[in-house]
């Protein structure tokens, strides 16, 4: 499989133009998938050039590049800082994330993470995680479903999704994704089926994959692994990734909390914004890649 088969690497260009690559320097792209973005910073390094990449999903490992500048770290990117570390890395010049799901993970049917397939409700990125989509839906409490759809997918009639699961799951268990869309049919907005569903399926996925919690300890540790200078720039696809991603430009952290100097008054400033509004893809790049329709890049240089 090709990599381009596997994702389109969104905003490409952009990405790499605004990490500053100097062809020396220390890199990492938290998100490989099909290493797009990870090739095209390799081509602008040296040969005293580094690159570290991280993905937990086993599928990417065959995307893996055979280059001696580059590792791959099958690994959460939350963890990010301790891996480098055992790399013998302290410091890097520039970190790129994509985030969400790669096109692969939402093309193969039996992952269970597009609402085009009738499949096992799974959505695991990590393959060896115990925390499934079906797990969540037959075995969580009717109040702590309602949060999760409220929260991650910002779903208005919570109470009543939730309610249905809860009421359908007590004749018989849901299994699949067609189960799942069967039991709460009734909650459909007029017209607007399939973006109540993507909703939904966003929000049991981020609940799987802890998406927030880890999101928020990456960036945190980004903070602490770049250098004076180095370039932060993250694609982002929904409101709460965009969120926590602004917030930590703005203030240093992903709650946005701006620290203000004791002598002073004035506001200690980690980084530099240099997007003060996200960068969007061009028409033509969202012709060619409709996933690509809802990303967010920015991009923050560290003081």
């Amino acid at each position: 499989m090709s990599s381009d088969t596997y994702h389109i690497p969104v905003l490409l260009n952009t990405s790499i133009e605004n990490l500053n690559i100097k062809p020396n320097g220390v890199y990492v792209d938290l998100t490989f998938g099909g290493g797009g973005h990870s090739k095209a910073i390799l081509e602008r390094l040296n040969e005293h050039g580094k690159l570290f990449a991280f993905d937990q999903d086993a599928d990417a490992l065959q995307n893996i590049l055979h280059d001696k500048r580059f590792t791959l770290i099958p690994h959460n990117f939350r963890f990010v800082k301790n891996y480098l570390k055992l790399n013998g890395i302290k410091e890097v010049d520039g970190i790129l994330g994509d985030l969400g799901v790669s096109s692969h993970q939402f093309d193969s049917a039996e992952r269970g993470f597009s609402i085009r397939f009738d499949s096992t409700l799974d959505m695991r990125m990590n393959q060896k995680s115990d925390l499934t989509a079906k797990k969540i839906v037959n075995e969580y409490s009717e109040e702590k479903l309602r949060v999760v759809f409220k929260n991650y997918g910002e779903i208005s009639n919570n109470r009543k999704v939730a309610a249905l699961i809860c009421e359908q799951r007590k004749e018989k268990e849901i299994n699949t994704t067609s189960e799942l869309k069967e039991a709460i049919k009734s909650c459909y907005p007029k017209f607007e089926e399939h973006k109540f569903l993507a909703k939904l399926f966003q929000a049991l996925r981020i609940e799987v994959n802890q998406e927030m919690e880890t999101l928020k300890e990456c960036l945190n540790d980004c903070v602490t692994i770049l250098k004076s200078g180095g370039r932060l720039v993250v694609i982002s696809y929904h409101s709460l990734e965009d969120r926590l991603v602004k917030n930590l430009m703005k203030s240093g952290n992903t709650e946005g909390i701006e620290e203000r100097d004791i002598i002073y008054g004035s506001t200690k400033k980690i980084f530099k914004v240099l997007s003060s509004k996200p960068i969007l893809p061009s028409e033509k790049e969202i012709q060619k890649n409709t996933r690509a329709r809802s990303a967010k890049l920015r991009v923050a240089e560290k003081i």
